[in-house]
């Protein structure tokens, strides 16, 4: 089931990412009802958490009229108060204090400029995000988070985007067919300019060269090479090969010599002693 979470939920962020331009760190816009189911259920750090199901880093906001509406709520609700001021604030204009439905849907506004993802509990302002084309909703169930899939309205809106995109302008249209004209006023000025004399002759040429032609090798036969000279041994000079010979033959006779050389030994004549001595 994670799995197949994670590719539902990489698969709406690639969505909005493609269609709608949004880029990291994303923005989360939170509302009291959001802030305080992350605060009673301990999804804590909510940052970490959502940016695990989005995949990238996150920075979450909160308005003024959000933090007022948590304030007249009472004790039960000064925890998420807490919580909240120390979240990001979304620019709020409004002098007097509105609901956050109405905040929240002020601040997103009909096209979603700041390209805010929408956090909240309440269902009826879900539905009514899912309605902008550029507005990504999500909410939490338990002590989990989802990202809710873009709603049909989101999906023809972004095919028609790209239909007017690939679509041909007017400014478009009227340059090609002014390349056009003056592609065609050029052309009909060269006619002009030729002779009928110049036009003969090259139809002439045109028929010698057809009947004149010769069937020719298409391709190209391959000719031997020259081999590698990288691969081939250098060339020895001259002296160089006359000091080798001199040097083998050098050897050859000193082995000569070697072999021809014996040891003699000198034999000492045999004194013979007489016997009446």
């Amino acid at each position: 089931m994670r799995l197949k979470k994670q590719k539902r939920h990489r698969r709406s962020v690639r969505f909005f990412t493609t269609c709608y331009g949004f880029r990291s760190p994303f923005k989360i816009l939170c509302d009291g009802t959001f802030i305080h189911h992350l605060l009673v259920n301990r999804i804590t750090p909510a940052d970490n958490a959502i940016s695990n199901i989005l995949g990238a880093p996150v920075k979450m906001f909160t308005t003024r009229c959000v933090l007022a509406e948590l304030k007249s709520l009472g004790e039960t609700y000064s925890g998420s108060l807490n919580v909240a001021r120390d979240l990001a604030p979304a620019r709020c204009d409004h002098e007097k204090r509105k609901s956050a439905v109405a905040c929240l849907a002020d601040v997103i506004g009909e096209s979603n400029s700041e390209h805010f993802f929408a956090a909240s509990q309440d269902v009826e302002l879900r539905k009514k995000f899912q309605e902008v084309p550029a507005v990504p909703v999500m909410f939490a169930l338990r002590n989990s988070l989802f990202l809710e899939p873009p709603s049909q309205i989101q999906q023809q809106f972004a095919k028609s985007a790209e239909e007017e995109r690939s679509r041909v302008n007017g400014l478009e249209l009227k340059l090609l067919s002014n390349k056009k004209k003056r592609s065609s006023e050029t052309d009909e000025q060269e006619d002009e300019v030729l002779p009928n004399e110049i036009t003969e002759d090259l139809e002439k040429n045109a028929s010698k060269r057809t009947t004149d032609v010769k069937d020719k090798v298409q391709f190209k036969r391959k000719r031997a090479k020259a081999p590698n000279p990288l691969s081939c041994k250098k060339k020895k000079k001259d002296n160089e090969k006359l000091v080798a010979k001199k040097k083998v033959n050098n050897e050859t006779v000193e082995t000569v010599r070697s072999r021809s050389k014996k040891r003699k030994r000198s034999r000492k004549p045999k004194i013979v002693t007489s016997a009446t001595d």
